[in-house]
């Protein structure tokens, strides 16, 4: 019987590549602007925390030992990418700043995006464990020589390398500009090309929808939450300077169905409260983080951030169909360092659940207003940690070109920025995957042994649900 919580491991490695061809990808068609045209950005998409590219890989295996170099990898994708880039036109546009600092799309001429091809002389076998997420795996997406972290301006709104491994696998490496779509509508964005390149003519199923006027702000901006995702905290703990003194350490975790089911049953309150497996989850690692790490002041007020998707809470009126802007709102639990390392597991969940329920279309609202009237200019990490769900995402479903699901669909290097936690789905080849998530944390060196005996509730009165002992 697997353990219910296990450690994975992926190789130290490096990945020679060898760049063979650079060069923009133009839509296939006549598209709806021209040079000198501009598109509005909600708040929601020009918040700080999608001002970044968001860096994924996806893995293909060679299919009954056909070599992929002999099948016209690049080619396909290529075409089926100018092609959705039709629809999807504001991916070729690029991202400026207006009067104060929001942002827009414009387009100039001979703009569109960036295609990468590459090849490597190893094989996938050689890069070992695919399941895995591998800091060693960065040369497989690109960047610019001398690139700026967080540089969004003068840059392709989407960049793909495609690498052609000696066995006929290959990679789709993507650095995809948060501004323009969230999780789902990258979703939305992706399924599109694929089955483009599936079919060999463009499908688009919904048909895109831009609309980011639905999330201007009111007028007068009405802010009605005091919306602490965004406070200025002075980071006075020993949190930030432990994480970031020491470079960190990537690591990550298999939880089984079985433990998150058993998580929920210990988290769940006596009020009858019904407490989500998220809730439960994310107070888990929230505490077995904070107290791996031994935070201090205890009377410190920690944070955890997560975000919620909004679609279903707009109401009046509805999102249009084929949405894929952002629509996310970050929602945020509170907690003095000595509550939650102190307090039962239940206190955590129930802090987690108030903040995802409070998610409503009014606090959306607020949202964008509040930005609006006082647009945060940098990332705040006082106190904080953030965690992102990858678990509701059918990104491998989604990214089958002609080749099969990918083997491995998501992030690579958590390391930039360690205060973030992604849970991620099984990948396509685990054995017995149902149910199963990934957990990808950041943690010093020092810390992980402890981060995973707790984790494991090895070391918590908790650890008894009806009488049965949680173990790993």
């Amino acid at each position: 019987m697997a353990p219910w919580v296990q450690e994975l491991h992926f190789p130290h490695l490096a990945i020679p590549i060898t760049i063979d061809h650079i060069s923009p990808v133009m839509p296939a068609c006549p598209i709806p602007t021209s040079p000198g045209n501009t598109l509005y950005l909600s708040n929601l998409d020009d918040i700080i925390g999608a001002r970044v590219f968001t860096p994924t890989v996806y893995f293909y295996r060679s299919k009954n030992s056909i070599n992929a170099n002999q099948k016209p990898v690049v080619k396909v994708l290529r075409h089926a990418l100018a092609s959705v880039l039709v629809p999807y036109y504001p991916f070729s546009g690029r991202l400026r700043e207006t009067k104060n600092g929001k942002l827009e799309v414009f387009f100039g001429p001979e703009q569109g995006v960036l295609m990468v091809e590459a090849h490597s002389d190893l094989s996938l076998a050689s890069l070992g464990d695919l399941s895995v997420p591998n800091p060693a795996w960065l040369p497989l997406i690109y960047r610019f020589p001398n690139e700026e972290p967080y540089k969004i301006f003068d840059m392709p709104l989407l960049i793909a390398q495609v690498t052609l491994f000696s066995c006929g696998g290959f990679s789709l490496g993507l650095r995809l500009c948060h501004c323009l779509c969230d999780g789902l509508g990258a979703m939305q964005f992706l399924a599109a090309w694929a089955d483009t390149a599936r079919a060999g003519t463009l499908i688009t199923n919904p048909k895109p929808c831009w609309d980011r006027e639905f999330f201007r702000s009111r007028e007068p901006p009405t802010v009605k939450y005091p919306h602490t995702e965004f406070m200025k905290i002075d980071d006075a703990s020993s949190l930030t300077m432990t994480l970031w003194q020491v470079k960190p350490v990537q690591k990550c975790y298999r939880i089984s169905r079985e433990f998150q089911a058993k998580l929920k049953t210990l988290a769940q309150q006596h009020d009858c409260v019904a407490c989500s497996t998220f809730d439960a989850m994310a107070a888990h690692i929230w505490k077995s983080w904070v107290k791996a790490i031994d935070v201090k002041p205890l009377d410190y007020q920690l944070r955890l951030t997560f975000s919620v998707n909004a679609r279903q809470k707009l109401k009046n009126p509805p999102l249009k169909d084929g949405f894929y802007g952002n629509v996310v709102c970050l929602a945020c639990a509170m907690s003095t360092v000595s509550d939650l390392v102190n307090g039962p597991l239940s206190d955590a969940a129930h802090l987690v659940r108030e903040a995802r329920v409070s998610v409503s279309e009014e606090y959306l609202r607020s949202t964008v207003d509040y930005v609006e009237v006082d647009r945060p200019r940098r990332l705040e990490f006082g106190g904080k940690l953030t965690i992102t769900q990858w678990t509701r995402f059918s990104i491998h479903e989604s990214a089958d070109f002609g080749w099969g699901r990918p083997v491995y669909a998501g992030p690579i290097d958590l390391t930039p920025t360690p205060q973030v936690c992604v849970l991620l789905p099984e990948g396509e080849e685990a054995a017995d995957s149902s149910g199963t998530m990934m957990v990808c944390i950041c943690l010093p060196e020092a810390a992980a042994d402890k981060f995973r005996e707790f984790m494991c509730l090895m070391d918590s009165s908790d650890e008894n649900v009806n009488g049965n002992k949680l173990s790993c």
